[in-house]
């Protein structure tokens, strides 16, 4: 690594000679299909039902024997169509190559809440799944009666009903195609056996990514649609600060622009996008002062002295107080998670169609279509009736980013001016304006007796206000629209007890009465470093008990499953049993450690353990991950390539949250407004990742778009340790931090 060298393409032609690559996709394109929902405003044609009640809502069979699926639930990029496709082709008994998913469309898709938290198909895919159990057997049904056959002596299978003996069949098509099931939904539908499964559990390829690398996807920034403007939008220069006046003078030369103000909501409209974005940096406003903000570099104090305003008494088991004084062995630390922005590479973006007559459509990459829609029609007077909201793919966001905002902004200047408008965020307003992963203090005591017992645990956590409820829509708040909001980033306090044997444990949250900057769900909110603090105190408790930490780990479970995960992850790393830190593992000037991380994610679902191989280059600072692994544990799998896939995009994106993310403000703004301000991983700094997928097809689907997420920063921090000695306790583990901990290192966990 420190050998590595960066060529530019400058460098690359300078250096003479060449080659040439050909390839085609051809044979290796995936064949499972997913259509994007119709990109024009207008009824559906399908007449389709729109109830989660109905098989119809779900699936409709064409009469050449196809499938197309319809989905509340939205592919961001996790591989969800194509296995939901799985799932409905496993069920009904068809290949998945003849099943189109459409997903996302309010208007010919069933309601199934929001996307996020892993509920892709631990709710929307096995909805479906039930709707496709349901006409599986209403398909056998129609088959005895056209084979004069019982049906029990019947299977669906390759899509037909056929004699399970032998002999000829009849094709779904002919059954069914072309009509409705016209059929409820069956809870009690049986499901096919696991024993039996031909379709789930096979790495059946992803039909998107085919499209996205030869560009036949149509991303929510390239839809047009007849008679559109493209618009930006102006915002404060402070958080808070409202508008005084506009000089429209400022855009002379920049022809055929009109300028939109709604009291403190300002945007240029063009029928050319270039000459918007000329606008938006030209036009001249004066905004009032605004409201005072911490600043980031006071965030961890400002966390600790805030107005609280209720404690949570999340967990409360036996004595803590007293069993801590009794303890031979006490412990105390305080680990800190700052603000982290979606940083989603592309941009928010949107394009409404507000009509005269009340109707309207808007394209929007939201992961939550359905709620979006009845708050958009409540805020903006809209009839939620007429309203449509309809998925097309963005730059993703694991989260809710800009997109809701940046909606709101297209279907305000569509309804104002009366014309199509598609929104684009520019990267300034991503970084700035996209609400945000907030931040964490955590303070931990513990103690343990002269056996190495854990006998208490006590989590204390600081978290800002978390009120349920949709959060404020900027461009509603600018143009003084009353709305009812929330300022919620999901559930914060999970995950904050240790997975550890422990006699007496202790978590209290103390809700802020404030937040500095507006909050979000940020993937896998509050677990990530809920875990880095929980497990990277478990590392220190190992450290004063002298004892391996994976063995300290293993000794204080019970649970096969998480016993499975830490055991697997070991063998496959390769993990050297010994204490804590081990400093002298030098590879010339490199610190080399190895550190291991272990949860059950919101302590209910999936078992996952990890670890890495770190080595730290002390003169720099800066940290090099050199090998992950991890062992993931979370239920029936349905589609091993996709579950890798998600495994090893969890690692990848943490890492880069771990090891670099941190959105910083002064008094009035946020200051990280670019790349330079605002850093993600770059490519030279992944690791080799190696994943263990251990299937339990008894199970349920128990999602895992989340999981994988929450052990990382913990894992790295103990690798850390072990190669130094030092034990960072805030994120980000930034070269300039590192430094300053290896130059004065922090003490020990304090203990008495």
């Amino acid at each position: 690594m420190d050998a590595l060298t960066l060529l530019s393409r400058r460098d690359v032609l300078k250096a003479g000679g060449g080659f040439v690559v050909a390839f085609a996709f051809g044979a290796a394109l995936p064949r499972v299909a997913f259509a994007q929902a119709p990109t024009l405003s207008g009824a559906p044609p399908t007449g389709k039902p729109i109830d989660n009640s109905e098989v119809d809502s779900f699936i409709v069979m064409h009469a050449d024997g196809t499938a197309t699926v319809y989905m509340g639930k939205v592919d961001v990029g996790t591989g969800l169509r194509t296995a939901v496709a799985q799932l409905v082709a496993e069920e009904l008994g068809m290949s998945a190559e003849r099943i189109t998913v459409i997903d996302g469309d309010t208007g010919i898709c069933p309601d199934q809440g929001g996307t996020g938290g892993s509920t892709g198909l631990t709710r929307g895919g096995t909805e479906v799944r039930q709707a496709a159990a349901t006409a599986h057997q209403m398909l056998l049904a129609l088959g005895a009666a056209r084979l004069n056959r019982p049906v029990v002596e019947l299977m669906a299978t390759d899509g037909e009903v056929r004699p399970i003996a032998g002999g000829a069949g009849v094709g779904f098509g002919a059954l069914v195609g072309g009509r409705r099931f016209e059929m409820k939904v069956d809870p009690k539908a049986p499901l096919r056996p696991a024993a039996g499964y031909r379709v789930v559990g096979t790495p059946v390829p992803r039909p998107d990514v085919a499209d996205k690398c030869t560009g036949r996807l149509t991303y929510v920034t390239d839809l047009t649609v007849p008679n559109m403007l493209h618009a930006r939008v102006i915002r404060p220069p402070a958080v808070g600060a409202t508008l005084t006046s506009v000089d429209e003078g400022s855009l002379r030369g920049i022809p055929d622009v009109r300028v939109v103000r709604v009291q403190s909501f300002l945007a240029v409209v063009s029928k050319d996008e270039w000459a918007a974005v000329r606008a938006a940096a030209a036009l001249k406003a004066t905004w009032t002062e605004a409201r005072t903000l911490p600043g980031s570099s006071g965030l961890e104090q400002w966390t600790r002295t805030g107005a609280v305003e209720r404690d949570q008494e999340v967990l409360n088991r036996g004595d803590v107080t007293a069993a801590i004084a009794r303890a031979s062995t006490r412990l105390s630390a305080t680990y800190f998670w700052p603000y982290q922005g979606h940083a989603s590479l592309g941009p928010s973006c949107a394009v409404a169609d507000v009509r005269a007559d009340g109707s309207s459509t808007i394209w929007s990459a939201a992961q939550g279509g359905p709620p979006l829609r009845a708050t958009l029609a409540k805020v903006f007077g809209l009839p939620v009736e007429k309203m449509r909201i309809v998925f097309l793919e963005g730059s993703g966001s694991y989260g809710t980013n800009g997109s809701d905002h940046v909606a709101a902004d297209a279907v305000l200047l569509s309804k104002t001016i009366g014309q199509p408008v598609r929104v684009q965020w520019m990267r300034a307003d991503e970084h700035a304006w996209d609400p945000k992963g907030p931040q964490q203090l955590l303070e931990l005591h513990a103690g343990l007796d002269a056996g190495g017992r854990i006998v208490a645990w006590d989590t204390q956590m600081w978290l800002s206000t978390n009120a349920p409820g949709t959060r404020a829509l900027l461009a509603a708040d600018a143009a003084g629209l009353t709305q009812e909001h929330g300022n919620g980033a999901g559930a914060m306090t999970q995950n904050g007890d240790p997975p550890y044997q422990a006699e007496n444990v202790r978590v209290t949250a103390h809700w802020l009465k404030e937040a500095p900057l507006q909050m979000s769900n940020l993937r896998a909110p509050g677990k990530i470093a809920n875990v880095f603090a929980v497990e990277g105190f478990t590392d220190e408790l190992a450290a004063a008990a002298g004892v391996d930490p994976l063995a300290f780990r293993l000794s204080r479970l019970t649970d096969p499953r998480a016993i499975e995960v830490l055991t697997r992850t070991a063998e496959a790393f390769g993990w050297q049993a010994r204490p804590s830190p081990n400093p002298r593992a030098r590879q010339g000037s490199l610190l080399v450690g190895q550190g291991i991380a272990y949860m059950r994610y919101k302590q209910a679902e999936n078992y996952v353990a990890m670890a890495m191989e770190v080595a730290v280059n002390p003169t720099t600072g800066v940290i090099a991950v050199r090998r992950v692994t991890c062992a993931h544990d979370c239920g029936i799998i349905v589609n091993p390539d996709g579950l890798r896939n998600q495994i090893e995009g969890c690692i990848v994106q943490t890492l880069s949250r771990a090891l670099h993310e941190e959105v910083t403000f002064d008094r009035s703004r946020v200051t990280s407004v670019d790349w330079v301000g605002y850093p993600i991983l770059t490519f030279p700094e992944a690791p080799a990742v190696r994943v263990v997928m251990i299937n339990r097809p008894e199970l349920p689907i128990l999602g895992a778009g989340e999981a994988a997420t929450a052990p990382v920063a913990a894992a790295l921090a103990n690798a850390v340790f072990d190669a130094t000695g030092v034990r960072l306790r805030t994120v980000p583990f930034t070269p300039v931090r590192v430094k300053a901990a290896l130059t004065q290192p922090r003490p020990a966990a304090a203990t008495a």
